[in-house]
């Protein structure tokens, strides 16, 4: 089952993009998603924000069309939440949603994450 923009806040008429139901997001989909660098980046950006950023707000050192690739899996992985605003594509968090299902994984991954920054001298 698949949930819209529309059915997450989002004006009537407005474009709109799949996302997973919180009921139909699974572990191996999530740890797949958090596993490559330039997705975890974005999670944590996301995180750090505590709300919605648009793709351009976070700089990656690659392409446009890989940095859609990245935040395309993060979203039918049920990581982030996109939704259209005007022209601009507005990514969030999906806090509430992996914490109801995964209590504890998002801050446990983002504490690794800050661990491993500091070590590798990244942060």
């Amino acid at each position: 089952m698949t949930t819209d923009a529309t059915s997450k806040g989002a004006p009537a008429g407005s474009r709109s993009l799949e996302h997973p139901a919180r009921e139909d997001i699974r572990l191996a989909d999530v740890l797949h998603a958090l596993a490559d660098p330039m997705r975890l980046r974005i999670v944590c950006a996301l995180a750090a924000a505590e709300g919605e950023l648009t793709c351009a707000d976070i700089e990656l050192p690659v392409t446009k069309s890989t940095c859609t690739h990245h935040y395309r899996v993060l979203r039918e992985h049920g990581v982030i939440q996109q939704i259209y605003r005007g022209t601009a594509k507005m990514n969030g968090l999906r806090r509430a949603d992996l914490d109801a299902v995964f209590p504890g994984l998002i801050d446990g991954v983002l504490r690794a994450a800050e661990l491993q920054a500091r070590r590798l001298g990244d942060g």
